[in-house]
């Protein structure tokens, strides 16, 4: 079995200089730039240099353009988007901003990354319980969240794709599930967005927060929030600063008029720099269609598996149903030390991370048969020498 190789996959690759060094199988963790956000990158750094602040009004334009179409890419209104400079800024702005009553409490999985369960958990002051649901083999079972809830839940908290598991959570039955309960959804994106298609309308989610380091292809330090614009009045306004009000850069008018949008939470300077490049990142995605690069994702990870089972791997992911496949398979080879087998790998410039134990790759859609040859040629090399370690 060899993967399809058309030009949309050809030319995706040329996009990305770390394919000349690198076999990259860990876009869960931290991307690789593609040569479009480096060239954007290039072009503003050139700009600041040369033009100081002269070159603003040209960057919040780009900025603005790149609002658009994070908003075009997921059916939502740019006015439903906020630049926020990680995930976890986009979570809070939920967990501080919601108007908690003492005795109500949220419902999430017990398996979700730290960020998703911290913020949470900061509100136990406040008299916020927090029911944490085990998951069954990395699965996500939305009956048992359902069953968890009761007249004093407000909110549904999960990941769209688990970090550890890889498990990709129909996000339509969730928000479904959460409503009929009386309650509303936030959904940490970071590990779906940009590998696959998300229609906000269509699913019906109320919150999403997404840092752009992962399979958007951008840098670290800037991110995307969501809200349904009719929560716009439900969620106090956090980080209120000079950005934040209708009348923007007059600022002799001292005059609290909230922007409308959810503008309204960037209430100081942006990373202009790295949503430019973020925004190069989008283009070339956006270029390609998530529809498709779910699709071509799907399609590597499926090979991946079948090459490691015939290796001897232990496939930990559950990937028996497409619908909850995703970009990340977590695996074992038995008798191997994974942080051994990740140091072997890097000496090999194949890239792949250690997680709770466990191996984790997570390759994105111009990854090709070469690589994935190079992968299992490492983890073959590395079998005899982590079992004498």
């Amino acid at each position: 079995m060899a993967l399809s190789n058309d030009r949309r996959w050809q030319e995706f690759r040329r996009q990305m200089p770390i394919a000349g060094r690198w076999a990259y199988f860990d876009h869960a963790a931290v991307s690789p730039l593609p040569g479009p956000a480096r060239d954007a990158v290039t072009n503003w750094l050139a700009e600041a240099t040369e033009q100081g602040g002269t070159a603003w009004p040209n960057w919040d334009r780009r900025l603005q353009q790149v609002r658009a179409q994070a908003a075009h890419l997921v059916g939502a209104a740019p006015e439903e988007i906020a630049l926020v400079h990680n995930t976890t800024e986009g979570i809070n702005l939920v967990a501080e901003g919601f108007p908690w009553r003492e005795g109500d409490n949220l419902v999430l999985p017990a398996e979700e990354f730290p960020t998703n369960q911290y913020a949470w958990m900061n509100l136990a002051s406040r008299g916020v319980e927090n029911r944490r649901i085990p998951m069954e083999h990395g699965r996500l079972d939305l009956g048992k969240l359902e069953a968890a809830c009761d007249s004093r839940t407000r909110l549904v908290a999960l990941s769209w794709v688990g970090f550890l598991s890889g498990w990709r959570v129909d996000l339509a039955a969730a928000a479904e599930m959460a409503h009929r309960r009386g309650a509303l959804l936030f959904v940490d994106a970071i590990q779906g967005f940009g590998a696959f298609p998300l229609d906000v309308r269509q699913t019906g989610i109320d919150f999403f927060a997404a840092g752009g380091q992962k399979w958007m292809l951008g840098p670290e330090g800037v991110g995307l929030f969501y809200l349904r614009r009719e929560h716009l009045p439900l969620l106090r306004p956090l980080g209120v600063g000079a950005h934040s009000v209708q009348q923007g850069h007059d600022y002799t008018r001292i005059e609290l008029h909230l922007k409308e949008t959810a503008a309204r939470y960037e209430g100081g300077g942006a990373n202009s720099v790295g949503f430019i490049a973020l925004g190069a990142s989008l283009d070339l995605l956006a270029a390609i269609g998530l529809d498709a690069m779910g699709q071509r994702i799907l399609e590597i990870t499926d090979l991946c598996c079948q090459r490691l089972e015939d290796l001897g791997a232990v496939i930990a992911s559950s990937r028996e149903e497409t619908a909850h496949n995703s970009g990340i398979v977590t695996f074992e080879l038995p008798g191997c030390d994974s942080l051994a087998i990740r140091r072997h790998s890097y000496t090999r410039k194949v890239a792949l991370a250690n997680r709770s134990g466990k191996l984790r790759i997570s390759p994105h859609a111009y990854i090709n048969d070469e690589d994935i040859d190079r992968l299992i040629e490492t983890l073959r090399e590395a079998q005899p020498l982590c079992r004498r370690e």
